[in-house]
């Protein structure tokens, strides 16, 4: 499923650590691997077009994994 979302990226220490996006609306998404390094940086406000992957499992499990196909900062 595509999605739209705008959030705050954060570090979560869970497990072996994850990154996620906390949208607006204070749902979290586990940030997929692979997502462009210049996303993944704490606190900083972006808005992501990405899917839902309903296909794969994490050990982080901190919400519906997140595979992000492009940003824009915030």
């Amino acid at each position: 499923m595509s999605v739209s979302l705008t959030g705050t990226i954060e570090r979560r220490e869970m497990g072996t650590g994850a990154w996620a996006l906390v949208a607006d609306d204070g749902q979290t998404y586990e940030i997929y691997e692979g997502a462009p390094s210049d996303l993944l940086k704490p606190g900083q406000k972006v808005k992501v077009n990405g899917r839902i992957r309903d296909d794969v499992m994490t050990l982080a499990a901190i919400g519906p994994v997140l595979q992000v196909d492009g940003f824009e900062l915030n």
